[in-house]
């Protein structure tokens, strides 16, 4: 079984519950989405190269770097075929794995495995043009180790993720972020809002990739 493989670096996380941290990225090709912000349009692109890399190719690198957080992103990472068996070899490896989903592909079959990664999972807000894919029946597999990311680019964005929040009842599941879409709306209008609004157990998170170097640089 081979993992269709456009990008493997070592960098940061720029974001989720472990950012700031070292981490190896594994990009996998292809997405169900296409969201009108993505940053990654170029993974999902029919004609992007890519490697193919079985499991153990993909856990011997990782284990090359001397990193044990491993960040599975895209792309969308739960479109690859024995996405499982991957997780399963880096955790055994000593890895901590955590799978970056776009909320519209179900999470519940890898979520009860016995070799269960975290989950960073989506909402993609109206500003997307993908709200209508999202699956809401994911909020009841996740747990403390997760989180729910809500990328903002309007107020009418910030509204809707705050009912999202308050209808599931997110923040007694996870761990909750809002993030700006990148040059559409200041971070100091989120804090606005969420102070007005007297929003409780949400963090905003910027991402410090794109604080770092160029906002679209790649490999990092």
């Amino acid at each position: 079984m081979s993992f269709r493989v456009v990008e493997k670096f070592v960098s940061i996380n720029g974001e989720g519950l472990r950012a700031g941290e070292c981490a190896v990225f594994i990009r996998f090709k292809g997405c169900n989405l296409a969201c009108s912000y993505c940053d990654t349009a170029w993974a999902n692109a029919e004609g992007a190269p890519y490697e193919e890399m079985t499991e153990g190719q993909i856990v011997e690198y990782v284990r090359s770097t001397g990193i044990t957080n491993v960040t599975l992103t895209g792309g969308e990472p739960l479109l690859q075929t024995g996405i499982a068996l991957l997780c399963e070899g880096l955790i055994k490896a000593g890895c901590h794995v955590e799978i970056e989903t776009n909320g519209a592909v179900l999470i519940g079959e890898l979520s009860s495995c016995k070799y269960r990664p975290s989950f960073t999972l989506d909402y993609k807000l109206p500003g997307s043009g993908m709200e209508k894919a999202m699956l809401p029946e994911n909020y009841s597999c996740l747990m403390p180790g997760d989180a729910v990311k809500f990328v903002a680019g309007s107020a009418a964005d910030l509204e809707r993720a705050f009912e999202i929040i308050e209808q599931y009842r997110l923040t007694e599941k996870c761990r909750v972020y809002i993030s700006p879409v990148f040059g559409r709306i200041e971070p100091a209008e989120i804090v606005d809002l969420m102070t007005r609004r007297k929003i409780n157990g949400v963090r905003l998170q910027l991402q410090l990739h794109k604080l770092i170097w160029d906002p679209d640089r790649r490999g990092v």
